[in-house]
């Protein structure tokens, strides 16, 4: 029965994921005084994607051609050991958050592979680039999740959500990790998924040479990896609707609106903010990382 919920819970999430992606985009137009596209527009553009015949250059390898699947498969299997509405409704048995990182740094390593395997200018680029942003990215979780599971008394996703209380490193830890969220999640001040401009692509470029089904993969990985993390963060920050004397009912209520809280703050950033040149945003994530790391020790401390 366990088993069960988790998969229908796991398929839902999958299914609203991109209306998350929808939403922002609706609420950054609003903020622009712009009409802009609907919140639905996003699984329009999948469906096109899977309808549409793959162009694919005859120069690639296997790594190309397996890296959406990959991509995709490792950001599903993330999503089943976050837990989302109950802390037990989760594969936390199999993993704790290290496997997430590792998953996660799976599916980003396929696709700079495949970035590179094309041979393009632009392939090559973006895959340096998410390399490099990498390499800041992921100390910040590490150091982050240890000052959390330092008061929960575990690196499980289960017992991290479970926490009944909101400890300050915790609050420190969330806002180094949200820092972390806009960089994975291509956004500014980092990155932007409005525009395909030389200067300013980073993970666009390594899709470039993607289309059809496999570039449809891919986004859908994105809209997943995207809605794992503001769940993370969440869970964290308001552990409210992971306690066990609420219904599971409410639990999805809130988990709703905390979803809804996190989509407005990162549309009032992007339309706030200008996108950093490329070795500026070392200067961005060093502040994460200097957060993380206070977060570490306030946890030390006992706060």
């Amino acid at each position: 029965m366990k088993t069960l919920i988790i998969i229908i819970q796991s398929l839902l999430i999958i299914a609203i994921s991109p209306l998350i992606s929808g939403i922002i985009r609706k609420i950054k137009n609003n903020l622009r005084m712009r009409k802009g596209p609907g919140i639905f527009q996003p699984y329009y553009n999948m469906f096109k994607l899977f309808h549409k015949e793959e162009v694919i250059s005859e120069n690639v390898s296997w790594i190309f051609h397996a890296a959406p699947f990959i991509v995709l498969s490792s950001t599903v299997a993330v999503l089943l050991l976050v837990p989302v509405i109950v802390p037990e409704w989760s594969l936390n048995f199999m993993g704790d958050f290290l496997l997430i990182i590792f998953l996660l740094g799976l599916g980003r390593f396929f696709l700079a592979l495949a970035g590179l395997d094309t041979g393009s200018a632009f392939g090559g680029m973006g895959s340096s680039r998410e390399m490099f942003i990498s390499s800041f990215v992921e100390p910040i979780v590490l150091i982050a999740v240890f000052a959390v599971a330092v008061k929960s008394g575990s690196t499980n996703m289960s017992s991290i959500s479970g926490i009944k209380m909101v400890y300050l490193s915790s609050v420190v830890a969330a806002v180094a990790l949200f820092f972390v969220t806009i960089a994975e999640t291509s956004r500014l001040p980092v990155d932007n998924q409005e525009t395909h401009l030389e200067l300013t692509m980073i993970h666009e470029a390594m899709v470039l040479e993607y289309s059809g089904r496999s570039l449809a993969m891919i986004e859908l990985a994105s809209h997943i990896k995207q809605i794992v993390f503001f769940t993370i963060i969440t869970n964290i920050l308001f552990p409210l609707g992971m306690l066990p004397d609420i219904s599971p009912v409410m639990s999805i209520v809130i988990y709703i609106l905390k979803i809804l809280g996190i989509c407005v703050i990162i549309s009032v950033i992007e339309v706030s903010i200008a996108k950093l040149r490329l070795f500026r945003v070392t200067d961005f994530l060093a502040f994460g990382f200097i957060l993380s790391f206070i977060s570490m020790i306030v946890a030390v401390m006992g706060y």
